[in-house]
């Protein structure tokens, strides 16, 4: 029985079960022994000791999942989902981001604008993707490719997947955080459907240059939030190992924002993270992206852009209580 190559922390009881059946189909070839009833029994330990482990998932196991590199990224969903992808290159300004990238495709018989962060497998590809930490030209062709979608009245789905903008001399030389900004206020302006899912780590404004959207839907092991853990950790407890803490005060995952109304629709993924079975995950979030484009296109532009400005006039509401 092959074993995954990365190991989490919290997996390791499962793994040694895994070995123990393997150890025991191989005593049972070597010595011709039946093991049925032993090996039966030892597999039934291994099912229900994954499902209680992630069905108790704390926050910090949860971002440790949504950063598995064996996670399906932008690229595999869109191959998963749709047909005729035909990228698009360029922000017309200054060069091509391969961290952010985008262009049109048929979803379930339509004609969309799929725009996505991707990251990389392996060290090369990493570096070519910047390790899914896209800098101003990839937020400004995001822009180009919003403005063509609602010129050819083609709805906007978006992948986010990024631990953040480039935070670099030359990201900060070329006015990253306009780039971010314009973004943020262009898409709330779009006259045309836009739906966003959250599919590993959603990382502070990185994550929302292309999340201004009519729906936010988030995979169930993945995250949202203003800064990573590790960041939120070292900013008030002067120590990144302080970061399980801070994953929980951040509320980041995707229960607590379902919850707080951030996001619109959790994902569930296949037991032991999306990984696992990256085609059960494409197949719930196509169920989700055909539900929601399916209701959103039933509403004029004038509408899209009343509903999404009383969203995301409402997000971050509090209330204050007079203390007891």
């Amino acid at each position: 029985m092959e074993r995954p190559a990365y190991l989490l922390e919290f997996e390791k009881p499962l793994r040694e079960l895994e070995k123990q059946l393997e150890s025991l189909h191989q005593q049972s070839l070597e010595n011709n022994i039946d093991m049925a009833a032993e090996l039966a029994t030892i597999e039934e330990k291994i099912e229900q000791t994954r499902r209680d482990i992630y069905t108790h998932l704390t926050p910090w196991q949860r971002v440790q999942v949504a950063r598995h590199p064996k996670r399906p990224y932008a690229l595999d969903y869109i191959q998963a989902l749709c047909t005729d992808f035909q990228e698009l290159h360029g922000d017309r300004q200054f060069k091509d981001d391969q961290a952010l990238i985008g262009g049109t495709a048929q979803f379930a018989g339509r004609a969309v604008m799929v725009i996505a962060q991707q990251k990389g497998r392996d060290t090369r590809e990493n570096i070519l993707r910047n390790f899914g930490m896209p800098q101003p030209e990839g937020y400004r062709k995001a822009l180009r490719l919003m403005k063509l979608a609602e010129k050819f009245d083609l709805p906007v789905l978006t992948f986010i997947d990024t631990p953040g903008a480039y935070p670099g001399v030359e990201s900060e030389a070329r006015h990253v955080s306009e780039a971010i900004a314009v973004n943020l206020r262009e898409m709330a302006l779009l006259k045309v459907p836009t739906i966003a899912v959250i599919i590993g780590e959603g990382g502070s404004g990185g994550a929302l240059g292309i999340g201004v959207t009519d729906r936010v839907l988030i995979f169930e092991n993945s995250y949202y939030s203003v800064i990573s853990p590790e960041g939120c950790a070292a900013i008030l407890w002067k120590d990144r190992a302080s970061a399980p803490r801070a994953a929980e005060a951040l509320k980041l995952n995707a229960a607590n924002l379902k919850e707080l109304g951030v996001v619109d629709e959790v994902i569930p993924e296949p037991l032991g993270g999306a990984h696992n079975d990256p085609a059960a995950a494409a197949a719930a979030l196509k169920d989700a992206f055909t539900r929601h484009l399916a209701e959103l296109l039933e509403k004029s532009p004038e509408q899209l852009c009343d509903d999404r400005y009383d969203r995301y006039r409402v997000l971050g509401e509090y209330r204050e209580t007079a203390a007891k």
